[in-house]
This record gives C-alpha cells, sequence and structure tokens, in this order.
C-alpha cells in the first residue's frame, strides 16, 4: 500500500484524507483526537452522565417556560435526528419537530418522521423549498466543480431553525449530532464550512442563478442569532450514552421506525452524492469517516469496517441504476452530462468568494473572549 493510501492500524480513515498524520504506531491523528473528545463527553461513571442530562434538561425547562415550545429538534427521518427527539419527549421537553424538504426525500423517511412525530405527539414544522430554484442552485454547484453540494442543504437547514428559534423565542435547538458516532472531525477535503452564505451565493451568480427563496445564513448571522438571541445549537445525545445501533433498536419497537443501510441515506440525494459522486469524481468515501467514529467509540470492529468498505456503498447494483436514472430525470441531465461531471477535475470552494477567513476569526476571538464555550 503506497503512502497515499496507507490506512490507519487502529480505525479505517487512510491518508487521502488532508492533515492526516500517523504516529509511530501507525494510529492516524483523526482517531486519536476523537478518543480525547470522548473521554471529555462519555464519563466512566454513568452516573455523572446522568446527573449532567437531568441538569440540561432542567435549564431547557426553566428557558422555556411560558413558552409554546421550549427546544427545537431538526429531524431528517435518520435515527440520530429521530432519537433525539424521542429523548427529548422521554425527558418531558415541549419541542419543534422542523424539518426542510428539498425534494429529494426517499419515502421511507417521509414514513419515518410521519410515524415518529404523530406517535411521540409532537408538532411538526416543514420548511418546503421552491424545487425549480433549488435544481438551479444545485446545478451551479455541479458546474462549478466543487465537493460540497450538500452545502446548500446545510446551510438552509440552519438557517431555518435559527429562524424558528427566533420567532417562537426558543434558547435551545437540540440536534441529533454526536461525538459518540460523529466525532470524528471531517477532514477539510470532504466538505466545506456549512455557515459559507457567500461561498453560496457566489457560485449561484457564476451560474447566472439567484437566491431569491432559499433560507441562507452566514458567520454574521450565527454571531447574531448566539450573541443577540443566546440560540445554542446542542448535541443532545452527548448527554447520554449514545450506542446507535440499541438506540435504532429502541425506535424501531416502540415507533415503528424503518432504518437506512447506511448513514445520511434517508435522502435520494445524498444516497447518490455520497455512494456514488464522492467517491467517483472526488475518490471520497464518507463510509470511511463514519465507520472509524463508530469504531473509536466502541460501537464496531475495525475488522467489519474493513468488510463493509470491501464492498461497494450501493450492495444492490439494481438501487444504484435505479438512483442513476432517478437523478438524470429530476436534474434533466442525459448520461452524457453525468459521464462529463465526473470526467471533470475538482475545483476548490476557496476559488470562489468566501466567508473562511471571517469564520476562522470569529473562532480565534471564541477562544480568546469565550474559552468555555
Amino acid at each position: 500500500m503506497s503512502e497515499h493510501f496507507r490506512e490507519c492500524t487502529s480505525c479505517v480513515m487512510d491518508a487521502r484524507a488532508a492533515d492526516t498524520v500517523f504516529d509511530s504506531t501507525g494510529q492516524c491523528n483523526h482517531c486519536s483526537t476523537m478518543l480525547a473528545t470522548l473521554s471529555t463527553y462519555q464519563p466512566v461513571d454513568a452516573g455523572v452522565l446522568h446527573l449532567r442530562l437531568a441538569a440540561f434538561v432542567n435549564t431547557i425547562r426553566t428557558a422555556g417556560r411560558g413558552k409554546r415550545y421550549d427546544c427545537i429538534v431538526g429531524v431528517s427521518g435518520g435515527a440520530d435526528s429521530s432519537y433525539a427527539l424521542y429523548l427529548a419527549k422521554q425527558h418531558g421537553l415541549r419541542p419543534l419537530a422542523v424539518h426542510m424538504d428539498n425534494g429529494w426525500n426517499s419515502e421511507l423517511a417521509v414514513n419515518n418522521i410521519e410515524n415518529l412525530v404523530r406517535k411521540l405527539g409532537v408538532d411538526l414544522y416543514t420548511h418546503v423549498v421552491e424545487w425549480r430554484e433549488y435544481r438551479a442552485l444545485q446545478q451551479a454547484f455541479f458546474d462549478a466543480d466543487v465537493i460540497d453540494v450538500e452545502l446548500l442543504y446545510d446551510n438552509a437547514m440552519l438557517a431555518v431553525n435559527y429562524g424558528l428559534a427566533k420567532r417562537y423565542g426558543i434558547k435551545y435547538m437540540l440536534s441529533g449530532s454526536n461525538t459518540s458516532t460523529e466525532g470524528m472531525r471531517v477532514p477539510s477535503n470532504f466538505n466545506w464550512n456549512k455557515f459559507d452564505r457567500k461561498n453560496i451565493l457566489a457560485i449561484a451568480r457564476g451560474d447566472g442563478v439567484r437566491v431569491r427563496s432559499l433560507p441562507t445564513i452566514g458567520v454574521l448571522g450565527l454571531v447574531y442569532h448566539r450573541l443577540v438571541h443566546g440560540t445554542q445549537w446542542i448535541p443532545f445525545l452527548d448527554y447520554i450514552d449514545y450506542n446507535k445501533q440499541r438506540c435504532i433498536d429502541v425506535l424501531v419497537r416502540e415507533l415503528g421506525y424503518r432504518p437506512y443501510p447506511y448513514k445520511h441515506y434517508e435522502s435520494i440525494f445524498t444516497r447518490f452524492y455520497q455512494g456514488y459522486l464522492l467517491p467517483q469524481k472526488f475518490g471520497v468515501d464518507k463510509r470511511r469517516l463514519h465507520l472509524s467514529a463508530l469504531i473509536c467509540s466502541g460501537q464496531m470492529s475495525r475488522a467489519k469496517a474493513g468488510e463493509l468498505l470491501a464492498h461497494s456503498p450501493y450492495p444492490d447494483p439494481d438501487e444504484l441504476q435505479a438512483d442513476i436514472e432517478y437523478f438524470l430525470k429530476k436534474m434533466n441531465w442525459s448520461e452524457q452530462d453525468l459521464a462529463d461531471y465526473l470526467a471533470r477535475p475538482e475545483r476548490p470552494h476557496a476559488d470562489f468568494a468566501s466567508e473562511a477567513p471571517l469564520f476562522a476569526q470569529m473562532l480565534r476571538a471564541q477562544k480568546r473572549f469565550l474559552p468555555g464555550r
């Protein structure tokens, strides 16, 4: 195995991930950093974790007293966000479930969300994007040959959630993100800053597209919501001993939840993007990141992860062909359009106007003046 493809001896990350460094034992910095972080969020004493959760739930209740909702939980239909909503209800919170429909939801995801909110008895706010505009924006990202086409959805989702928090005076947004299954830092060549509104507008402008209705949020918007309104985005599952499979079993048993084969496959586009476009065009298999996080948290063996990676992200070739045909039809592409896209070289997001320098400056200021946040 060449140095370029050298694989960590502890997880399954390899040297194709940017900034990868191996120590003398062959362990990479990605998993060593995550292991150190896990010790902070997952104390050995389960009682400490229980008290931490109880105290935080009480804080949410106090902040939400007299309001219609005391927290927001964004739901995609995936296991992590679904369990975050379940956990909130189990502890007597009054969440508003928020979903963003960008036109790529799988039928399974729609059914999972409907079952979830109905059986838990929570209100659901769904923001439906204007499809023609969204398709034009996705096309602009494809034409730009940048890696993070999902920046459009992720940024809009953040904008919608922060906007609703402001509308209802909610201080806490509880996400399904967590250290146990997502605690490994995403390498810089795998995606882009999710608060980079300027980058979105610049890429769109380069293709002659105007952002008219899609909600967006930039770095200054983040600062505004956090400092002026005191809104906090909290990885709620860090307050429990989050074992993904065990929690999926609970969702299946109690809510009729139907799981997906891989992380983030509740969206047809995300499934196609992560399972086909990323590996074929950019040489990125995000399963390495997701599986490595599970290895670090003791929820999967390295051998099992290796077995999964030995197979295509699409175990069923017929499903891949169906997704290709669906993608081509929905984007109004021909097979040649797809071939041309895959053949073109990647272009960095930094080639376009960006808020990355401002975001880096904000992080430095936060470490200096608010070291505990």
